[in-house]
């Protein structure tokens, strides 16, 4: 039987670079989601806690835009879950010094407490999850990171 060029093919599914990477990255987030449910925060929360925490040790105001840049989170969402972080206690917004459309984020003390401990537990959890790859982890955190670059 003559295969049609436009047939979805089963086969194909199994290879597809982007049915993988959302198959590993829906086991990812449902093990991480639960990781952190004991800290009550969601991944997107983390990664803004933990971006404001590493940020903080560069030298320059942490700005919502910064952080949406470095997190790849759009600007929109991170303005709603800095909100929900403020609201939590965990982080302060303020006006910046010189750009009156810019807010300067900062960790509070507990925020900086929660961040650093979910880190932890974090790094523990990514470690343990790709442990498979063994010493073929940088080699994949290389290419992940060409396909950050496009």
């Amino acid at each position: 039987m003559k295969k049609d060029d436009n047939a979805f093919s089963v086969d194909a599914a199994e290879e597809s670079p982007g049915f993988l990477l959302w198959q590993v990255t829906s086991l990812w987030q449902r093990a991480i989601r639960k990781a952190l449910e004991k800290y009550d925060l969601t991944h997107s929360q983390f990664v803004l806690l933990a971006s404001t925490l590493w940020l903080t040790q560069q030298d320059e105001p942490v700005t919502q835009i910064l952080l949406s840049a470095h997190s790849k989170i759009d600007p929109m969402t991170t303005s709603t879950v800095l909100r929900t972080l403020q609201t939590k206690g965990l982080l302060q917004r303020k006006e910046h010094a010189t750009d009156t459309r810019a807010k300067t984020v900062a960790l509070t003390e507990n925020g900086e407490k929660v961040t650093r401990q979910a880190i932890k537990v974090v790094e523990k959890f990514d470690k343990d999850f790709f442990e498979p790859l063994g010493a073929k982890t940088s080699e994949f955190n290389r290419k992940l990171r060409l396909l950050l670059e496009q």
